[in-house]
This record gives C-alpha cells, structure tokens and sequence, in this order.
C-alpha cells in the first residue's frame, strides 16, 4: 500500500485522502511539516485563522526497528512567534501514523459552527464527529476516559483549556506508552489546533499496512551499529539514564552559565536541592522510575516518573528546562512545586518553558515576589481557569512583559529563551538568535561541544568558533528532525562518526536509495533555507536575529557580556 496524505477540512468537515505528491516523496518530519507550511500556508496570515494549516508527519524512520525513532512532527505558523514552527514529540502516536501508512495528516480551514470536534484516524481514513463530552477538560482525564473507551493501545492527540482558549502559549499533548503526557511544547501550536475547534485526534492502526524496509538485512546491520553508539556513548547512554535531562543543573551551575532570577546571574545557590543527583534519589526513595521511555524503542531513558511524599504520581518526564524555569530562573529550590507546576502544565496543555520564563516576567512585574512557591501554583490554576491574568500569562514570556511594561524580557522572535544563558554559553546565544522558528535551544544544541566537550570543545566564554558551531548543529538537527529521531542520538553522532554514518545506512536501507553523508546534510540545509524563505516572506529580518539589550550586562560569575557583531550573527546565514 503507498503512502498516504490526509486532508481534512474543518470548513466543509471533509476528509479526503490523496497519493503523495512527487515533490513530497522522500520527505518526513520536519522536512515535510516544513515544506507544506512554505508551499500551502499564506507567510502574512494569522496564524488562528482560516489560511493556516496543522500538519502531522511521522518521521523518515519512524515505525521502524531504529531505536529513537518515534518522533512526531506538527508544523504551521505559529501565534506566538509569527514564523514558521515545527514542534516535534514522543509518544504512540508517530509509530501509530507510520504504520497506517501516513505520511502526513494536514488539517486546514476553520469550522462555521461553534463547537469542538474530535478526529479519529484509523485504516479506513480519518472521520470528523461532534465532541460536547470532552471539551473543556484538562489532557489526564480525556487520555484517562478515551483509554478506558478504546483501550490503552490507541494513540492520542489532544489540547488542554489553554489551546481550547488559543492561548498563545499553548501546546499539543500526546499519549506516552504509559497513558502519561508528551507534549509539543513551543509554538502555540494547541492554539492552531484550538481554532480550528479540534480537542482531540484519536488513532488506531488495527490492520494498518505497516512500514515497509526496503532491505531489512542491512538496516538490521545499520541498526546494530546505530543501538551500539547511542547505548555506548557516555551521556546518551549513562548519564542520561541515571539522572535525566536534570544532569545539565550542577553542570550549568559550574560553568557559570545557569540563568538565575530572570537571567541576573549564571549560578543558583539552590542547584544543589533541584539538581538531577537529587532528583534521582526522591524518585528512588518514593518508589518512582527513575528511568523511564517516552516512546517505544527508546534505549536513552532520560525520562522518569516523579511521585509525591506519599508515592502517588505527580509528573513524568520531568525536564531540566521546567525544573529550571520554575526553579534557578525564578529563584525557587523545591522540587515538590517544581513537579506540582509540572502536572498542572501538563494537564491545562501550556509550553512549560514559555511558562516557566513568563513565570520569572512576571515576578519581576512584581504580580508575584520571586520564590514564591504557593504564588507559582496560584497563577497556573488562573491560566488554566481562562481569568484575565492568566490569559496574559498564559500568552508567554512576551505577552507579560507587554502587558506590565517590563524591559527585562527574555525572548527572541516572541520565544522565551531556555535554560543556558547566552553569555556564558555564547554557541546557544547565536542558536537563540538565529533559530528559524524564535529562541529555541533544541534548534541546534550546542552543550555538548560548549560545555560536555562531546565531540570536540569550542570555549563557551569565546566568539570564536560559535557561529560555524551553531550553523553545522542546526543543519544536523534538522535532519535529525525529519528522520523522526530523538535529538540526544546527536550525543553519539558527534562523537562516533560511525553513529552518522549508521544513521545514512538505516534511510538507505529502509528506501532503497544511496544517500551520501553530505546528501543527509544537504537535506538539513534545504529544511532551514525553507523556512527562513518563509519567515522573510512574513516580514521577518535579519534584524529580528538579535538578543534583548539587557544581555550587554556582565554576567556573574565570569561577568560575561553578549558581545557578537549584527554582521557576525548575519554571517550564519552564509551557507556556502
């Protein structure tokens, strides 16, 4: 059976399938979302009405026996950045999409009625039903109640009261292996989803075609090499599975580069009490999993499941961005709040970095004083109440500043930066700056070569070497995007070139094709020189690649300054 792409238009509530396009074959993930969102979405639409367009994509690789692989891809324009956004997650749903032999899902047009919809997915196609049973629900009890209807093998995609509200903030959750929460963060991507007036999207791939590898011999043998890098490799394989992604908090603290207090300095006192050593032991001491999958086939397990005092659940995949945000960024040093701020994130379906740093925004508005735990879960429960204040808090980073007037606001494009500060770890500045889809760490992680020296060592304190860092990781991310794959693989991949080229072998197995390493990369800069072709058509400039001025400050402890030039920072745009 070939690939399939679905469109579904909530104007006429239609769903119709099509062959895919030749211009489309080959493509997956973020290459795809990317490419339609350039080709069929309006560059100067807004982004909640009736000219853009959700898309879905299973990776390149996905559904297959490559180990962390199972990423999905959403993409459209996003309301909270006015750019191009691609959004990618763990989860069922990916493999469930793959399997069914879909190779992207593109929901288009606004329905005429005021009501919600659901959409369910399966080997027949999609259909559209009316959904009054749901709505207004938070993302725990709708996994829980279509779970218990349909069984716990069925994948589910779905938006809390924040994306219900088209809050700019917003994000799109999806059903882990466990019934627990993955989420789409950044973007306001469940705005998108929110105005097109669907809550959930529900799928089953009973009787699905499945995937189809071209050559199963030598993707067993690339697959072999790829599972032995990744398992092998210091931090993909152990660091990450011991402490999670919480490792990074004492790392950051010792190199001076962990934002604190809205970004004043670049050490925490309290890093110690919310650090991944120590969340390893509540986990452990609460009868929790410290190890934990977001998706089957994952061998990293850097994610873990959090329990109270007293060992009843509270959060899963507890990330060292929210465990910064709500934590060194706003000068609290109880992981309790921290995993309560979490579960409730989770359940309302609101990015919980754009949150955690609009948290800090709003501390230094002085709504709430910094530290204030019982003040941070006060204002959750606002957002996810729809009241006046917690829709500005809910609208991010930006939003807050606007609306209280403060200068103090750390965000590029209208994204909040995350949890490595720029002037300390100046390769994540320049990634920050120039990232196609607003500030943006994963858009070309440069911890491991800045701070881990895995695969090599560019100094963070120094300009030198950051610019061409930042521009070979977002390519290589990219690529790694479209394939479907879990970002942490690029641990291996830089530092065991045979992880690279098991990577190439697995596309070429499974396609029958033979992809060169420099072809694979080629397909990264395509990806990025797309979206920034749609993002100039938006009316963004080189001159919106810039950090907020208040990074001209010395930052304690190596009283590092954001020194790069406007034409440095141009300059990564010069791919050739």
């Amino acid at each position: 059976m070939a690939e399939k792409i679905y469109r579904v238009n909530m104007t006429t509530l239609t769903a119709t399938g099509e062959d895919v396009p030749e211009k489309w074959k080959g493509l997956g993930g973020r290459g795809l979302t990317s490419t339609i969102v350039a080709q069929e979405v309006k560059p100067t639409c807004h982004p909640l009405g009736k000219y853009n367009k959700l898309i879905f994509a299973p990776g390149m690789l996905t559904g297959t026996a490559a180990p962390n692989s199972g990423r999905l891809s959403a993409g459209a324009k996003s309301p909270l950045t006015g750019t191009i956004k691609e959004s990618n997650a763990g989860g069922t749903s990916a493999q469930l999409f793959a399997r069914l032999g879909i190779q992207a899902l593109i929901i288009e047009g606004l329905p005429q009625k005021d009501t919600f919809y659901r959409l369910h997915v399966d080997n027949n196609g999609v259909t559209i039903q009316e959904d009054t049973e749901l709505v207004g629900k938070g993302n725990y009890e709708v996994i829980e109640t279509l779970t218990k209807k349909y069984g716990d093998k069925i994948g589910i995609i779905v938006i809390g009261p924040a994306g219900e509200m088209r809050m700019a903030a917003a994000n799109i959750s999806v059903k882990d292996p466990d019934g627990t929460i993955r989420s789409h963060g950044r973007g306001g991507l469940g705005a998108v989803m929110g105005s097109k007036k669907i809550k959930v999207i529900t799928i089953d791939d009973s009787d699905g075609p499945g995937v189809k590898v071209a050559d199963q011999e030598k993707f067993r043998a690339a697959v072999k090499v790829f599972t032995k890098g990744v398992v092998g490799n210091a931090v993909s394989g152990e660091s990450l599975k011991l402490y999670g992604t919480d490792v990074l908090m004492n790392v950051l603290h010792e190199a001076g580069g962990l934002p604190t207090k809205n970004f004043r300095y670049g050490q925490f006192d309290g890093h110690e009490k919310i650090s991944g050593e120590t969340l390893r032991e509540t986990i452990v001491s609460r009868k929790g999993n410290p190890s934990h999958i977001c998706h089957k086939g994952c061998v990293i397990r850097c994610s873990q499941v959090y329990n109270d005092k007293n060992g009843n659940y509270v959060t899963s995949g507890f990330e060292y961005e929210t465990i910064w945000g709500f934590g060194a960024h706003s000068n609290i040093d109880d992981l309790d709040t921290i995993a309560e701020a979490d579960h409730i994130m989770d359940d309302i379906g609101v990015d919980s970095i754009d949150t955690g740093v609009a948290m800090g925004v709003a501390m230094e508005a002085g709504i709430i004083p910094f530290g204030d735990c019982a003040g941070v879960l006060r204002l959750l429960k606002e957002i996810g109440a729809g009241t006046p204040l917690g829709r500005i808090l809910g609208s991010g980073a930006a939003g807050v500043g606007r609306m209280y007037g403060v200068t103090r606001v750390p965000v590029v494009k209208g994204q909040a930066l995350s949890a490595y500060d720029p002037r300390s770890v100046k390769g994540m500045g320049i990634t920050y700056a120039t990232s196609t889809m607003g500030s943006d760490h994963t858009a070309g992680y440069c911890i491991p070569i800045n701070i881990l020296k895995v695969g090599g060592f560019v100094d963070p304190l120094k300009k030198e070497g950051q610019i061409e860092l930042s521009r070979r990781l977002q390519i290589g991310t990219a690529l790694l995007d479209s394939l479907g794959l879990c970002l942490f693989v690029g641990f291996a991949a830089l530092d065991n070139q045979d992880v690279f080229q098991a990577t190439i072998d697995m596309i070429n197995a499974k396609y029958g094709i033979s992809m060169t390493p420099d072809e694979g990369r080629a397909l990264g800069r395509k990806v990025l020189i797309t979206e920034h072709e749609f993002n100039i058509a938006a009316g963004f400039t080189n001159k919106h690649d810039r950090l907020p001025e208040f990074f001209e400050e010395p930052l304690p402890p190596h009283n590092a300054v954001w020194d790069f030039t406007d034409e440095e920072i141009d300059s990564f745009w010069n791919f050739e």
